[in-house]
């Protein structure tokens, strides 16, 4: 892709509107050094000295659309306490959409909270419930849902197995956003057994889609398109889920995006350091979706993504890619 198509399609984005629909969670960063070793216990003594709470999960996603200049809705549920209002009060700072969030007060916000020291993540801890939407919170889902599907270009599914996403809802929404004739996408997750139908991109990394494809783990081929177990993974995805668009995100392999009727497509990593993959799936399913809400083929979308995700592992903790970091790493990159 060439710079004049590149600009041309980034400046699409502020155009698009995107809903989120999915587990939102707070992820909480300490950070600190470590300078001994505990008397108690063989274990680093981390010396915190900052804490930095960042919008998680499905609203992880909401925050990279964001920065990429597009607006956002978030649709989630959250308990009734600090954080579920911290996570508000973090997303309305950032101008999302926080209407669609929908309190739960029998079950808390989703918090992850790691401890950084030296630039390692030393320690992650959670705290969530991951049981199933009480039937009248789930009804209170779906109508925000309906309120919204008019007004947005796209629906992001984000699946974090936290019980927001049931089958019934999904089919539900998936429905409707078809016969609204919406761009539709799902960032799937292994512990979930949620089935995707008929969607204009799912977006799983490597271990995903074999747990999805229900085939046994394989080791990576250097050569992503001679690695016969993935290749083997992608047609089997292509025939259950019947996307338009899957892509398998590799790590270093970079992504291989499969589509029905054409050979599998190849986009090495861009990535030149490597600190911290944290919600970097979460990244390339933004990317990807404002990409094709932006009318760019699905082999430029991937590619922005690819970018993009290789711009947000080069950070430590939760982070997001800008425009102008998008064209930095296209110019850095080009061949």
């Amino acid at each position: 892709m060439n710079a004049k198509r590149l600009q041309h399609i980034l400046a699409r984005f502020p155009q698009q509107r995107i809903l989120v629909v999915g587990d939102v969670m707070l992820d909480r960063f300490l950070w600190g050094k470590v300078s001994r070793i505990s008397p108690e216990a063989p274990v680093p003594v981390v010396e915190i000295n900052r804490e930095s709470p960042f919008p998680g999960g499905a609203a992880n996603v909401a925050r990279n659309l964001r920065a990429l200049g597009s607006s956002v809705s978030i649709l989630g549920v959250l308990g009734d306490d600090d954080a579920g209002e911290s996570l508000r009060n973090l997303l309305d700072q950032q101008g999302v959409d926080t209407d669609g969030l929908i309190v739960d007060p029998n079950r808390p916000t989703t918090v992850k909270t790691r401890i950084v020291a030296h630039g390692q993540q030393m320690v992650r801890f959670d705290r969530e419930t991951c049981a199933d939407l009480p039937s009248q919170i789930e009804r209170k889902v779906l109508e925000h849902f309906e309120l919204r599907l008019e007004n947005v270009s796209a629906v992001i599914f984000e699946d974090y197995a936290k019980g927001l996403l049931s089958q019934k809802l999904l089919n539900a929404m998936q429905r409707l956003a078809h016969k609204a004739r919406k761009i539709t996408a799902a960032d799937p997750n292994s512990r979930s057994r949620i089935r995707y139908s008929g969607l204009t991109a799912v977006t799983p990394n490597r271990s995903e889609a074999f747990a999805a494809a229900g085939l046994p783990p394989a080791e990576p081929v250097e050569e992503v398109l001679r690695d016969e177990a993935l290749l083997r993974v992608g047609q089997t995805l292509l025939r259950t889920w019947k996307p338009s668009n899957l892509l398998v995100t590799l790590g270093e392999h970079g992504m291989c995006l499969f589509r029905p009727g054409k050979k599998p497509h190849h986009i090495p990593t861009v990535a030149r350091e490597v600190f911290d993959v944290s919600g970097a799936g979460d990244t390339v399913i933004a990317t990807l979706v404002l990409g094709l809400t932006a009318k760019a083929d699905a082999v430029d979308a991937a590619e922005i993504s690819n970018h993009a995700a290789g711009v947000v592992v080069g950070k430590v903790g939760t982070a997001t890619c800008s425009t102008e970091e998008l064209i930095a790493s296209f110019l850095r990159n080009r061949r």
